[in-house]
């Protein structure tokens, strides 16, 4: 199992437990997460490329760092992901962004893709897959998949919470993708939840189920 990129910022810690405790509403659910994602997305783009660039100040010319090369494409898995997406955007508003469509079949567990969009100059760019929660890792290897296909040269995984056998499904299937997470919970139980988890973040997050 590759060990994850651990998001340790005491305001990222706080922020989980908001997400953990069952009597968070929410609104106060989709905050919480939304202050987790701008922290994830620094982490997650802490490697992109700088150039000195000519400027001019008020006072004087000079040379200083700016972004190069494409951003990487933002690939949140629905629907869960899209309450990464905006703390993502708020650092990289010019980044594209895909879309991955699945759903887990409660019975087996499987992923079963239903939707995919991405842009076309794919190939020319990194990809970071936002979702929540790591659990089987069927999804997210699903997802990394099909970004491969589709030409990502680069890819890793944004998540909040992570089981230990997602981790190694993802490995196994993917190693070079590195996955950045807030924490790792002790496993999951027969329905494929992380345990102690803090529930469905789809649901939590939409008012759903």
């Amino acid at each position: 199992m590759t060990a994850p990129i651990f998001v340790d910022h005491p305001i990222a810690q706080d922020a989980l437990t908001v997400l953990r405790d069952a009597r968070t509403t929410g609104t106060d659910f989709r905050a919480a997460l939304a202050r987790i994602a701008l922290l994830l997305a620094a982490a997650a783009s802490v490697r992109l490329p700088l150039a000195p660039m000519p400027l001019a100040t008020p006072l004087e010319a000079m040379h200083a760092p700016r972004l190069t090369g494409p951003l990487p494409c933002l690939v949140p898995v629905l629907r869960a992901g899209l309450g990464l997406l905006d703390g993502f955007l708020a650092l990289m508003p010019g980044a594209p962004v895909a879309h991955f469509g699945a759903y887990r079949d409660h019975v087996t567990l499987e992923t079963v893709e239903y939707s995919f969009a991405a842009p076309t100059d794919l190939a020319a760019r990194a990809a970071i897959v936002l979702d929540p929660m790591l659990a089987t890792g069927n999804t997210a290897s699903a997802a990394c998949t099909r970004l491969r296909t589709a030409g990502a040269r680069a890819i890793s995984v944004a998540c909040v919470l992570a089981a230990p056998e997602g981790l190694a499904r993802l490995a196994a299937a993917h190693p070079d993708v590195a996955v950045f997470a807030v924490a790792v919970d002790r496993g999951l139980d027969e329905r494929g939840y992380i345990r102690p988890g803090l529930g469905d973040a789809g649901d939590r997050l939409f008012g759903t189920g």
